[in-house]
């Protein structure tokens, strides 16, 4: 699949996305948010390499019960889910290989 380059204004509901089969990655975020902005490139680069991962791309902020959910308190935030049980997360990776890591981890965990 390939990655979503625009924030999602709708958030979807939890059990919806604990319902998701397959590889998933949610990414946490905003457009203003200088880390994400540094993250894309690195981010795009690595889902390049793995097209069956479907990438969800979330639009964070006060009051949005799905970030809430996760816990998440700082952007970007990368939560790796393999049908719907997350298996990797990392917050404002540092470089590209962390985020290839990550993958890896979610693919050996199907």
């Amino acid at each position: 699949m390939a990655i979503n380059r625009d924030y999602s204004a709708r958030e979807p509901s939890r059990a919806e996305v604990d319902a998701l089969s397959g590889a998933t990655l949610v990414e946490f975020g905003t457009p203003w948010c200088g880390y994400c902005s540094r993250t894309q490139p690195m981010l795009e680069a690595a889902l390049a390499d793995a097209p069956d991962v479907r990438h969800l791309k979330i639009e964070d902020g006060p009051g949005r019960r799905l970030g809430r959910s996760f816990g998440v308190k700082l952007w970007p935030t990368l939560v790796f889910l393999n049908d719907g049980r997350e298996v990797a997360r990392l917050v404002r990776p540092p470089r590209r290989e962390a985020i290839v890591e990550a993958l890896e981890r979610q693919r050996e965990a199907r």
